[in-house]
């Protein structure tokens, strides 16, 4: 989708809704073509372009997609944190998903996300109020499993929840993939680098992204391969239908740091 105007470019601000829930503040703004999520005391949380809501304009999300198509085939995912629903709208839109699950601790998000954000009532798809940290054992095995849980304050404490973390890992069906989207440290390194190496025995990939953060792909076991080559030609594929290419995110991999 050629032709988007850069976000930092926009400068009117229209605040579309604001809701105040046992955690804090939440507001929808839009600014032009864009609609943003935000918590406290306006950080964004998720950015929408509101002509195509599975349309991915930064790259820590178009890296989680990316890790996804780590998979040749995947029939189910599981997504803890939703925010405005972009991914999850893109992984429903272009990846081949019979079954969709959703944890998210807010219920005022998903209210917000399909009033205002575009994410779709799709029938592939349930969300689940609660934490993610306390649901996980509760939901479906799956093929693909996001963790995305973000606050006002940064990353939630299940990014840095050792057990959290390892049941997310045993939550995959076989030849599934963890997606994490980590934050790095000034040394590009993402947060809690030695608990992931530990937890995950060094076989995981990362890619860093110009947002400052990291997105880890784990494989469900230590004999799942990344296959660079098959990666590279699902994504070549979906390029026409994405609008952009994830070439250069294919080369920011990296083995587990």
């Amino acid at each position: 989708m050629p032709g988007l105007p850069p976000v930092e470019e926009m400068k009117e601000e229209v605040l579309l809704a604001e809701v105040r829930d046992a955690f804090g503040v939440i507001r929808v703004v839009e600014i032009g073509e864009y609609r943003f999520l935000e918590f406290g005391d306006s950080i964004e949380q998720s950015c929408v372009f509101t002509a195509d809501p599975s349309w991915l304009e930064y790259d820590y999300t178009r890296a989680m997609l990316l890790g996804a198509l780590c998979h040749a085939a995947p029939e189910s995912a599981l997504f803890l944190g939703l925010g405005a629903g972009n991914l999850t709208q893109a992984c429903l839109r272009f990846l081949p998903l019979d079954d969709v699950e959703t944890i998210e601790l807010r219920p005022e998000v998903p209210r917000l996300a399909m009033q205002y954000l575009g994410l779709d009532d799709d029938p592939r798809l349930t969300i689940r109020i609660g934490d993610a940290l306390e649901l996980l054992e509760t939901a479906e095995t799956a093929d693909l499993i996001f963790v995305d849980l973000y606050t006002d304050h940064g990353p939630g404490v299940g990014h840095l929840a050792w057990r959290f973390l390892e049941n997310c890992q045993k939550q995959l069906n076989p030849g599934g993939w963890l997606i994490i989207n980590q934050w790095a440290g000034n040394d590009g390194k993402p947060l809690g680098a030695p608990l992931l190496r530990g937890l995950y025995h060094r076989h995981y990939w990362e890619c860093p992204v110009k947002e400052g953060n990291v997105i880890l792909l784990v494989p469900a076991d230590l004999d799942q391969q990344l296959d660079l080559d098959a990666l590279r030609r699902r994504a070549a594929a979906l390029a026409p239908r994405l609008g952009y290419s994830l070439e250069p995110l294919i080369q920011a991999l990296r083995p587990a740091s």
